[in-house]
């Protein structure tokens, strides 16, 4: 049996048990967040600005929805709309929906936006869900359904991509082995992954499956000697580091023409 909760507040996805334990990040200790909505950017830009059709914007790691308050349409469904304060931060007009559907042990996340502006725009989104697991013990592991001869593994610099794939992350048994040291440097970040399902999992069992088929990135993350590791699906990355800081040469960014319509989803199964 699933239970969620959720809030308006960054339309946050706040609890998930599973057959009666809890599955997410208490938000507690270590990190104060569950599993933020990311946009219009994901990551962080070089000295907290961009530009956009020749202006200069700032704006923080992750953008600024995760911050908002959204107006809640149903149960466990949000939207944020474009308004004055968003507007400062990102020229763009829009209406950005975000649901969470329970189907048995699955949960479904899904994200659209709405381009209700007079030109095309351009934006980063992202899920960042923090799933309980002490993987400083050694125990656990990230499986991808497909052999990845050909990932590429990034990670960050005062919170920017560096510039090339990191060679010293390497995969044994088509696994990434989780410890203590993982995330010593911040966030692990991989492309051109052929996979779009990977699995958490102990020697003995599967804890859960993350299918994210409709991003082209996936990103994981936690803080030293946490309880957790956020398992995120990404378009669009932090700036690199060696960024000119023009918005629109930022990797994978979606978009989106006037009065058109952009969705995404990605789905956790628990197991275990």
């Amino acid at each position: 049996m699933l239970e969620i909760k959720t809030v308006k507040k960054g339309a946050e996805l706040v609890s998930v048990i599973f057959n009666g334990f809890e599955k997410l990040h208490d938000g507690k200790n270590y990190w104060n967040r569950h599993s933020p909505v990311l946009f219009p950017i994901v990551g962080k830009l070089k000295d907290g600005k961009t530009q956009i059709n020749g202006k200069i914007y700032e704006m923080g790691q992750h953008g600024f929805a995760r911050d908002m308050e959204f107006e809640e349409i149903e149960e466990n469904s949000y939207v944020l709309k474009s308004n004055e304060k968003t507007l400062e931060k990102f020229p763009f007009r829009f209406e950005l929906y975000v649901s969470y559907e329970v189907k048995k042990d699955e949960l479904i996340t899904k994200y659209k936006v709405v381009n209700i502006d007079d030109k095309t725009i351009e934006f980063g989104l992202g899920g960042h869900p923090a799933f309980v697991c002490d993987y400083s013990s050694g125990k656990y592991r990230l499986e991808f359904e497909e052999i990845e001869d050909e990932v590429e593994f990034y990670q960050l610099e005062d919170g920017l991509l560096k510039s090339e794939p990191e060679r010293k992350i390497v995969l044994k048994e088509n696994r990434i082995f989780l410890d203590r040291k993982t995330f010593e440097n911040d966030a692990i970040i991989m492309k051109k992954l052929k996979s779009d399902k990977v699995y958490l999992k102990t020697e003995t069992k599967t804890i859960l499956s993350f299918s994210f088929k409709d991003f082209p990135d996936l990103a994981i993350w936690s803080k030293p000697e946490a309880p957790f590791i956020c398992i995120e699906p990404w378009f669009s990355t932090a700036d690199k580091i060696d960024s000119n800081g023009n918005f629109e040469e930022k990797d994978n960014l979606i978009e989106l023409k006037p009065n058109k319509e952009f969705e995404a989803k990605f789905v956790v199964k628990f197991l275990k």
